[in-house]
């Protein structure tokens, strides 16, 4: 099975390269007049109950973007205490997730438990019963939506929507560099790892960017819709609207709803890998 996962990134990652179009030198140079940047710090967050009705057994959840009570696309971290599990369940809607701290087990409620480490990423398709748990001194996950609101259900309303879900643990992603995608220059030693290409969901993609130890650059995007979370390591991010540097540590957030310039560098004594929710193109520089 774990194969199975590899080759289906790297095909991702190669057609999704490959029928993109490199960015033209125009556009990847091109000023922005009215830059639409903005960050959230994870200190910023603010925690509450993912699910009240479980009272103090509810872990906590801290929106990043949208409104997952709302209906419209949300992405926000959930935290679990150390031993964490949960009921078995359904939910409304289908989910992405990415491992920031500790280990998650997400599956079938009678499955062995899997657990997941950081930089692990998973799907949980709507409908599907299943249970979550989670094991360490601090647990925190980002959880994206496409559309709201997230509601919990009892396994009375199970049905199968069609999806299945997806576990790659962080020892199966696949990364592309330079040679293998035109969406990082040819000087960068900067990687990718394209997970999802929902070509039915108006073009969104999810994949990992990971950014080198000393990396000082860009990341052009040129979607109206661009989520990045810090899941592993440091930045330092500049405002393009005043020149403000900001500090973004792991569960921080950047984003932008047009074309972007994101100049960053990586402030780790090691590699920094976001994840990256859009509908249009990257390219770091």
């Amino acid at each position: 099975m774990k194969s199975t996962f590899i080759y289906f990134l790297t095909v991702i990652g190669l057609l999704i390269s490959c029928t993109t179009k490199e960015l033209d030198k125009s556009k990847k140079d091109q000023e922005i007049i009215n830059p639409t940047n903005k960050v959230l710090l994870s200190s910023d967050i603010v925690w509450e109950k993912l699910n009240p009705a479980r009272g103090d057994k509810s872990p906590q959840a801290g929106t990043i973007w949208g409104d997952r009570k709302g209906n419209v696309g949300t992405g926000f971290l959930a935290k679990f205490v150390d031993g964490f599990s949960s009921p078995p369940h359904i939910h409304n809607v289908t989910y992405r997730a990415v491992v920031i701290k500790g280990l998650v087990h997400n599956d079938d409620p009678k499955a062995e438990n899997m657990w997941m480490k950081p930089g692990s990423f998973w799907t949980q398709p709507a409908g599907e019963s299943h249970i979550t748990s989670a094991k360490g001194d601090e647990n925190i996950a980002l959880v994206e939506i496409n559309e709201g609101p997230y509601l919990v259900k009892p396994i009375s309303e199970a049905h199968d929507n069609g999806e299945r879900p997806i576990n790659i643990d962080v020892s199966n992603i696949v990364w592309l560099n330079n040679t293998k995608t035109n969406w990082i220059d040819k000087n960068n030693t900067a990687e990718i790892s394209f997970l999802l290409n929902t070509v039915n969901k108006n073009g969104f993609k999810s994949l990992f960017v990971k950014l080198p130890e000393n990396f000082n650059g860009e990341i052009k995007t040129t979607g109206t819709v661009v989520h990045a979370v810090v899941i592993q390591g440091n930045l330092n991010y500049t405002m393009p609207q005043n020149k403000e540097k900001k500090i973004l540590d792991t569960g921080s957030y950047f984003g932008s709803t047009d074309k972007a310039t994101h100049t960053i560098s990586n402030s780790s004594n090691g590699e920094t890998i976001l994840y990256f929710r859009t509908n249009g193109d990257l390219y770091v520089k």
